[in-house]
């Protein structure tokens, strides 16, 4: 199979790309900078150049190639629904472009956008329509088109080598005020899922994902965050405290409203309907061998 990959060279799309090569596919990686299409071509992959505003560039890879994987995204906190919408135009112009093609399109959506407090499956939808919750209903209505379109939806925590994301921002947090933290009692919960599982997922929703499904990224349920500040602070040897939600404002910045989240999610729908099984690292562990060195320093 010929796979058209977004943000092929990003923490989960790179993992995608060294699958599908391993698998024999071939690989078209979209790549917005010159460095990115550097960095795909010494690897043999072939480059289409873009970004998520070009939509003329984004139909052109899907409709050269057997399949899509949809990774890529603007990681700007500071206009996350701007950035959405970019994402919304992304998807609707791939799949208009493959309507009636019963080609697979894999999509990337979180399971932070359901309802927070209790254990959400596949099943449920969105709790507001913000952020990529309005992509999902693009892959919906594509799969009454003719598309194989699909989502996978992303634990919060995606971790593994090269991770830039929510948990290095907190070790770093940590050691810039000489303690670990977490809110009130630390009984809310993050879901986890290692880079490379989250890699063999999507490759898994290409090949057999039913149109219309939602995935579930999340190899763990729920890690407790005062589990993951305690991590934090044996790893760095600094206290650990309990902040009061005025005082995680402070301490946590625009992550507060993350850092307080609580998130529990079940994959078993997707292991049970995927055969997806998770290989890797658990979160805790995973931060223990590898968390407090080079890879928050860089």
């Amino acid at each position: 199979m010929r796979v058209f990959v977004t943000g092929s060279t990003g923490f989960i799309g790179s993992a995608i790309v060294d699958e599908l090569r391993a698998g024999g596919h071939e690989v078209l990686g979209f790549a917005r900078s010159e460095a990115s299409a550097g960095k795909l071509a010494a690897l043999g992959v072939e480059v289409l150049r873009g970004d998520l505003t070009d939509t003329d560039s984004l139909v052109a890879g899907v409709k050269a190639c057997d399949g899509t994987i949809h990774t890529a995204f603007i990681h700007d906190f500071s206009d996350m629904e701007a950035n959405a919408r970019v994402d919304l135009r992304a998807i609707e112009a791939m799949t208009a472009a493959l309507e009636g093609s019963n080609k697979p399109f894999v999509a990337t959506s979180g399971t932070a956008l359901l309802k927070p407090g209790h254990l959400v499956t596949e099943n449920d939808p969105p709790a507001m329509q913000v952020g990529r919750a309005k992509s999902e209903g693009a892959i919906a209505s594509a799969a009454t088109r003719g598309v194989r379109a699909s989502m996978v939806r992303l634990a919060p925590t995606v971790h593994g080598a090269g991770d830039h994301g929510f948990v290095p921002m907190i070790v770093e947090m940590a050691r810039r005020h000489g303690h670990a933290a977490y809110i009130e009692d630390g009984a809310n919960r993050w879901p986890a899922v290692h880079r490379l599982d989250a890699a063999h997922l999507f490759c898994l929703a290409l090949e057999r994902a039913e149109p219309g499904a939602r995935l579930h990224g999340a190899a763990e349920e729920g890690v407790p965050f005062k589990s993951i500040a305690e991590t934090i602070g044996a790893g760095l040897g600094i206290p650990v405290r309990s902040l009061s939600k005025d005082e995680a404002a402070a301490y946590f910045g625009w992550m507060a409203m993350f850092a307080g989240i609580d998130n529990p999610t079940s994959s078993a729908i997707t292991r049970s309907s995927l055969g997806w099984q998770p290989q890797q690292l658990e979160l805790l562990p995973d931060m223990r061998a590898n968390y407090f060195g080079e890879l928050v320093r860089s």
